[in-house]
C-alpha cells in the first residue's frame, strides 16, 4: 500500500504538469497528500522540516549557477553573438540540414555553459525559421532542441559547465572532467542515434505531405538582417567558460586547500569546506569571465538593453531554480516515506554496483522530474554504498560520477519535468503534439547509459 501511495504522488504530479500547472505549486501539494494519506499529523513537520529545507537547500547551492548561466545566456544574446554562431553553423552545416544545424548550436551553446532553459529560448526563434524554410513539422523543434540541449552536452561530454555534471562532484570528490572517453562514446552514441531518428521523422513527415504547417501560435518575427560579429569572436567566451572552468578546477583548491577559514569581524570563524564545493566555484568563475569577455567585445550593444535583458534572465533562473528546487523538494517527502523504503530495496536488490547506480539515479530523477533534483536524492541517500561497492570492485570514483551524471539525464524528462514544460511553453506546442520526440529522445539518452557501462566493462577504458 506504501508503495502505491508514493507512485500515485508521482502520478498526480506527471498529471498536473501534463495539464500546464505550475510544478513549484503542486508538487508540495502532491508530496504533502502522500504524508496526508500515511499519517496526517506529520504534514506541517515534513512540510516545513523537510521539504522546505531540501529546497531551501538546493537553492543555496546552485542558486548562483543557474543565475549566472542565465545572465551568460543573456548577454550572448543581446551581443548578437548566437546569430552570429548560428549563421556560422548554417553556412557549414547547410540550410538543408536545419535538424542537424540546431542540434549542433543547442550543443555549442549549452557546452559553453549556457542553461539549457535559456538555450531553449534563444534557440528557438532561429529553429522555427529554418523549419519554415525546409518545410519541416512545427512539431518536430522541440525533440530537435532537446537531442541538443538536455543530452549529451547536459551531462555526457567531459568537462560540460551544466549543473548535472557538478553535483556528483560534491558526493566523489571529482571534477567536471571525469571519465572523459566514456563521456565521448555516450555523446556519439546519443547523437548518433538520435539524429536517425528524427531524421526518419522528417522523412515520414514528408513522404505524408506533411509541411510546417500554420495556424500555430508562439511563432516568431522573422529574422532582420543584421551586420553580426565574426563567428570566432561569436565563439570565444563561450571556449573561455571551458577553458577557465577547467583551470580554476586546479586553482581552487591549490589556493584555498580542502577547507577556508575566515574570521574578520565574526564571533566564530566561517569554516568553508572547499573540497566539496570547488567545481561549483569554478563553474561560477569561470561564468562570470564569459560575461566579461563578452562585455569586452560588445559592449554597446549589451549595454543597450541589459536593464531588461537582465530582469528577464533573472526571472527566467528564478523560474528554473525554483522548479527544480520544488522538484527537488518533492523528492525527498517521497524518499522519507515508508513506500520509497520498497523502491529502495528494490534497488539495492541489483548487485552490480554501476547498474545499481544507474538504474537508482534514473528512477529517482523519473520520480522528481529532474535531473538534478533526482540524482541529489539518490546520491545523498545512497552514494555511500555506491562507493563501498565500487571500491570493493575496483572501479574508480570518475567513473562513478560519468555514470550518475549521464543516469541522471535519462528518464528525468518525464511530462512534469520543468525543461520540458518550458520548451513546449515556448515552441507553443503540447505534450499531445511533441512530446513522443521528447520521450524517445529520452530513451536514447537512457540506453547510452548502460552502453558506455558494458564498454568500461569490455575494455577497461573511462
Amino acid at each position: 500500500m506504501s508503495f502505491l501511495i508514493a507512485l500515485a504522488a508521482l502520478a498526480l504530479l506527471m498529471l498536473v504538469a501534463y495539464r500546464g500547472y505550475s510544478v513549484i505549486l503542486f508538487a508540495p501539494v502532491c508530496a504533502l497528500l502522500a504524508v496526508l494519506v500515511t499519517d496526517p499529523a506529520a504534514v506541517p513537520a515534513l512540510f516545513t522540516g523537510l521539504f522546505m529545507d531540501k529546497m531551501v537547500g538546493f537553492v543555496k547551492l546552485y542558486f548562483p549557477v543557474f543565475l549566472l548561466g542565465a545572465v551568460f545566456g543573456k548577454v550572448i544574446e543581446l551581443s548578437g553573438f548566437s546569430k552570429s554562431i548560428v549563421a556560422a553553423v548554417i553556412r557549414l552545416v547547410g540550410r538543408e540540414r536545419a535538424m542537424l544545424s540546431i542540434v549542433l548550436v543547442c550543443a555549442l551553446l549549452t557546452y559553453g555553459g549556457v542553461s539549457l532553459f535559456v538555450v531553449v529560448f534563444a534557440v528557438y526563434p532561429f529553429a522555427a525559421e529554418m523549419f519554415r524554410q525546409g518545410n519541416i513539422p512545427k512539431r518536430l523543434i522541440p525533440g530537435t532542441i532537446a537531442l541538443g540541449a538536455f543530452t549529451f552536452t547536459m551531462d555526457s561530454l567531459p568537462g560540460t559547465p551544466q549543473i548535472q555534471n557538478i553535483i556528483p562532484t560534491t558526493f566523489f570528490k571529482t571534477t567536471t572532467w571525469a571519465a572523459p572517453w566514456m563521456g565521448l562514446i555516450g555523446s556519439i552514441f546519443i547523437l548518433l542515434l538520435g539524429m536517425a531518428y528524427l531524421e526518419w521523422r522528417r522523412r515520414s513527415a514528408a513522404a505524408a505531405g506533411e509541411g510546417y504547417g500554420t495556424g500555430h501560435t508562439q511563432e516568431p518575427e522573422p529574422m532582420a538582417d543584421e551586420q553580426l560579429a565574426h563567428p570566432l569572436i561569436a565563439l570565444l567566451p563561450l571556449v573561455l567558460v571551458g577553458v577557465m572552468n577547467k583551470l580554476l578546477l586546479t586553482l581552487v583548491p591549490a589556493y584555498y586547500g580542502t577547507s577556508y577559514e575566515v574570521q574578520l569581524a565574526m564571533a566564530k570563524p566561517l569554516v568553508t569546506p572547499v573540497a566539496s564545493i570547488q567545481a561549483i566555484w569554478a563553474v561560477e568563475g569561470a561564468l562570470l569571465l564569459g560575461i566579461l569577455a563578452v562585455l569586452v567585445f560588445a559592449f554597446r550593444p549589451v549595454a543597450r538593453r541589459f536593464a531588461e535583458g537582465s530582469k528577464a534572465a533573472v526571472a527566467g533562473s528564478l523560474l528554473a531554480a525554483m522548479n527544480t528546487a520544488s522538484e527537488y523538494g518533492f523528492g525527498a517527502v517521497i524518499a522519507a516515506l515508508p513506500g520509497f523504503l520498497v523502491i529502495q530495496k528494490g534497488l539495492q536488490a541489483i548487485p552490480n554496483p554501476l547498474v545499481n547506480e544507474a538504474v537508482s539515479v534514473t528512477a529517482l530523477a523519473g520520480i522528481t522530474g529532474s535531473a538534478s533534483g533526482g540524482m541529489s536524492i539518490a546520491l545523498a541517500a545512497m552514494s555511500e554504498q555506491f562507493i563501498t561497492a565500487a571500491n570493493a570492485a575496483g572501479i574508480p570514483m570518475d567513473v562513478l560520477h560519468r555514470v550518475a551524471a549521464m543516469a541522471s539525464g535519462g528518464m528525468d524528462t518525464l511530462p512534469h519535468n520543468g525543461a520540458v514544460i518550458t520548451l513546449l511553453t515556448v515552441t507553443g506546442l503540447t505534450h499531445r503534439t511533441s512530446y513522443r520526440d521528447i520521450f524517445t529522445v529520452t530513451c536514447i539518452k537512457t540506453l547510452a547509459v548502460f552502453f558506455v557501462i558494458a564498454v568500461y566493462y569490455l575494455t577497461g577504458i573511462y
